[in-house]
């Protein structure tokens, strides 16, 4: 009987693909279900080997939550050009092919990776904890960089950052039964954050003038538009604004 050749890997490159195999295992299953046995199996070499390039399970847990949150971080870079409401339209495309490529692990890592450990090792759950502070950190400083402010309004870094949360929130709503459309999810979330801004604005003249240059900016097919037409559609035609309610000059 003739076996292949087993190609011999350098270091690094062994390393990252033990990192890979643990990250796809770990995505469809919690850590602790999974052993270090079925990562050597998986990576086609012996569970000693695994224990040469990482000192643990808890160890390469953290590799694979660093490679994902790492590649999470990227679904929110986006080129500075076109209408804002197209850009946030691309960005939350590429959050949820992330959410739908792993979506037990970052069901998992959402809800419980924080409040959890590995094999009872407290590191791991603050290992988490840092990961996705770290990718909710990179979301918020992504989105405002959008928005061309020297200095961000204490109004708007609210606004912003609870969004970051709603579109996390959102996906693992989703992700429990997938009943709403993908693609219809996606510009709604679009549409929350117009809507929230919106809201700010009201309320702060710095951040009415960011709202200004966003609508200035928005092409008639633009998603910020169709947030303007739908929400007009639900006023009825007789509808007039109360004295009371008036604009305050």
């Amino acid at each position: 009987m003739t076996t292949g050749t087993r190609r011999r890997m350098g270091v690094e490159e062994r390393r990252q693909q033990l990192i890979g195999v643990a990250l796809e295992l770990f995505s469809n299953r919690s850590p602790d279900e999974v052993s270090i046995d079925e990562i050597a199996a998986a990576a086609g070499i012996s569970r000693p080997l695994v224990y040469h390039y990482f000192p643990g399970k808890t160890s390469l847990y953290e590799a694979a939550l660093r490679r994902a949150a790492e590649d999470l971080a990227q679904r929110f870079d986006e080129p500075r050009e076109g209408p804002l409401g197209a850009r946030l339209q691309r960005v939350m495309g590429r959050f949820f092919d992330f959410v739908d490529e792993h979506g037990p692990g970052f069901s998992a890592l959402m809800r419980g990776g924080p409040a959890q450990s590995v094999s009872g090792d407290p590191g791991s759950s603050s290992a988490a904890t840092a990961l996705i502070d770290s990718v909710r950190q990179a979301a918020y400083e992504q989105i405002v960089s959008h928005l061309d402010l020297v200095a961000v309004p204490p109004r708007l870094e609210l606004v912003v950052r609870s969004w970051v949360s709603l579109a996390e929130s959102t996906a693992l709503l989703w992700l429990d039964g997938r009943r709403t459309e993908r693609a219809a999810l996606e510009l709604q979330l679009v549409h929350d954050f117009g809507a929230l801004v919106a809201v700010a604005g009201a309320y702060d003249e710095e951040i009415a003038g960011v709202v200004r240059r966003i609508l200035a900016q928005e092409p008639p097919d633009g998603p910020f538009t169709d947030l303007a037409v739908r929400l007009l559609a639900l006023l009825p035609a007789e509808a007039e604004v109360p004295a009371q309610a008036a604009p305050v000059e």
